[in-house]
């Protein structure tokens, strides 16, 4: 059950992203979706029934902006001590507890921090992740946390634990 839900989710974004129904586009989509299925499907969701919750896409959402907010936020900071002439940089390397479960959150979480300007994922242990920081503000653990994975750990929590 679960792989068929996988092939039609991935089968529909097939269709959704090249807006065609050719009979060549079709067959090719249905062929890429049920390759990448028994290929990788075993990494897929494994409790299905999350996909229908609905709250889960609400908190999607609200995530994508508050992403969309914090990417464009530190577009500027960076931007900010690129053109300074004095280069206010303290780069260093924190470590970060994570409260997050599941590997799919994990990941995402990290990937999030790494497409945020200033900051990128350096490696994750467990529920440790260490995070190269252009500007570390203060050398309080629960601070630096707040201010890089605090604004997008509680969000997807909701969506994906």
């Amino acid at each position: 059950m679960k792989n068929i839900i996988a092939f039609l989710i991935l089968f529909a974004f097939w269709i959704a992203l090249t807006f065609s129904l050719s009979p060549e586009n079709i067959i090719t989509g249905a062929a890429a979706a049920l390759v990448t299925v028994i290929l990788f499907g075993r990494y897929f969701i494994t409790d299905v029934r999350k996909l229908f919750q609905l709250s889960r896409y609400f908190w999607f959402i609200i995530y994508f902006f508050i992403f969309l907010w914090a990417c464009i936020r530190a577009n500027f900071d960076v931007a900010y001590r690129v053109i300074h002439p004095a280069m206010p940089i303290k780069p260093g390397i924190v470590k970060i507890e994570i409260s997050l479960k599941s590997d799919i959150a994990k990941t995402i979480l990290a990937n999030s921090i790494t497409m945020t300007p200033g900051t990128i994922s350096v490696d994750l242990v467990d529920n440790i992740l260490y995070v190269h920081w252009i500007y570390v503000s203060s050398l309080d653990p629960e601070v630096y946390r707040n201010e890089i994975a605090g604004r997008f750990e509680k969000y997807i929590k909701k969506i994906f634990d």
